[in-house]
């Protein structure tokens, strides 16, 4: 390693059996910048264009870039999900992350079966509220299911934090795989969603629709 190189620890996660588990990985910094290869992957999903960032240690971001569902739209649009740009060789987390969406959106039950790609994300690395509420919604609210604002505060050890919660899920770098969509308000509305509240719903929907499918 070349002398004046900073090395901090950095927090990252994988999963065993659905559980996510700590692990600290060594990154070398140079003029305070971390020293990861960042590449981009765009997958056409039902809902428009997704695009995953990420490098070898990990999943960065998941982004809606272009949005396919009209506003009023919550029915189950054509089923299909495709790498549609991207690196011929992808890192491996970016791989395991395309496979999750793709199952998601096409065969949802293979999502239990499948790897969760790691996360390499600032709010993944410190130990705070958000963290934590952000692992408890990804072990606790499974495909289907839906949860307030104020029973995941409950959840994460902390029933007066129900404002919190929003914040938390406000900052969440990865939606769908943890699935902030998945909270709602108490009433019963749907609330608010960063890709738009269409998209929110859409979600629940396929995931209601998928579920019944699965009970016959």
């Amino acid at each position: 390693m070349p002398l004046g190189t900073d090395i901090i620890l950095l927090t990252t996660f994988v999963f065993y059996h659905g559980i996510p588990e700590e692990i600290y990985i060594q990154v070398a910094l140079k003029d305070g910048k971390t020293q990861c290869k960042k590449m981009l992957v765009m997958l056409n999903s039902p809902m428009g264009r997704i695009e995953i960032s990420g490098c070898g240690t990990g999943v960065h971001e998941i982004q809606f870039k272009e949005n396919a569902l009209s506003q009023n739209s919550t029915k189950e649009a054509l089923v299909t999900c495709e790498v549609c740009e991207g690196p011929e060789e992808m890192t491996e987390p970016l791989k395991q992350c395309t496979a999750w969406l793709q199952a998601y959106f096409c065969e949802p039950w293979m999502t239990e079966k499948l790897p969760m790609p790691p996360f390499h994300h600032p709010v993944f690395e410190q130990d705070s509220f958000t963290r934590q509420v952000l692992w408890t919604l990804l072990r606790d609210v499974k495909f289907g299911e839906a949860v307030s604002y104020k029973q995941l505060a409950d959840l994460a050890g902390n029933s007066k934090a129900a404002r919190a919660v929003g914040g938390a899920m406000r900052s969440n770098p990865v939606p769908i795989i943890i699935p902030c969509h998945r909270v709602i308000c108490s009433s019963g509305q749907t609330g608010n969603y960063g890709g738009g509240t269409h998209l929110k719903e859409w979600l629940l929907s396929h995931e209601k629709l998928q579920k019944e499918k699965l009970a016959y």
